[in-house]
């Protein structure tokens, strides 16, 4: 009886420390994500004045990758971000596929608790966003 229940609780350690390493890493990209979104919206408001091809014609917005990506790391170092998540980086998908498209994928390591000693080196986490630039009357 003794050995099931030893058992039981190994089983039940098991399964709590599981769930919290799962919870932890749902719980920072979370927040990865919250911060991809803001600098995507960040980067989206950059935007450059398009030339007019007629005089009816309407002014579009336009993005360049390498402002999506300055401005994207710009909105993180002044919130904070790089301070509060380890490793955090802005990937090189960064940017704009279209020109009017704000692309941001971020990138950060996450500690899981209880079974960090297994891997020192964190668990490598990515959210991308997506914000788009339009001009309207």
């Amino acid at each position: 009886m003794t050995v099931l229940i030893i058992g039981f609780v190994m089983l039940a350690l098991l399964v709590s420390t599981v769930v919290m390493a799962a919870s932890s890493l749902y719980i920072e990209h979370k927040k990865l994500l919250s911060l991809a979104d803001g600098a995507s919206v960040a980067a989206a408001g950059s935007y450059t004045l398009g030339q007019v091809e007629s005089a009816g014609g309407t002014p579009s917005a336009v993005l360049s990758g390498d402002r999506v990506r300055n401005v994207a790391s710009d909105y993180l170092s002044r919130n904070g971000a790089f301070g509060r998540l380890d490793g955090l980086a802005v990937a090189p998908a960064t940017g704009t596929p279209d020109g009017a498209t704000a692309v941001v994928v971020l990138s950060a390591a996450v500690h899981p608790p209880v079974v960090n000693f297994l891997v020192p080196d964190g668990i490598r986490i990515e959210a991308a966003s997506t914000a788009r630039s339009r001009l309207t009357r």
